[in-house]
């Protein structure tokens, strides 16, 4: 693996990972009335644009980033649906 992969992959890593903490934090808490639906929504949007754009360029540390991130926005949009 190439050095710039390497970084690519500790830096999608670090973004995705992130996110954990938020979702974990709605789902221990049961609660997501703070949750902004509209931004999950076009982060959804602009999370699959960017794992169409990593499939297409064959990028591993894209692709593995964005597919785990919009599987954590899909459950965050589950839970602001479920916890009303």
């Amino acid at each position: 693996m190439e050095t710039i992969e390497i970084i690519g992959m500790i830096a999608a890593t670090l973004t995705t990972s992130a996110f954990v903490p938020q979702v974990y934090k709605t789902f221990k808490e049961r609660s997501a009335k703070d949750i902004s639906l509209t931004m999950y929504l076009v982060f959804l949007t602009g999370t699959l644009l960017w794992l169409s754009y990593g499939l297409h360029h064959d990028s591993l540390p894209i692709v593995l980033a964005n597919a785990v991130t919009a599987l954590l926005i899909i459950l965050m949009i589950w839970m602001k649906l479920r916890f009303r």
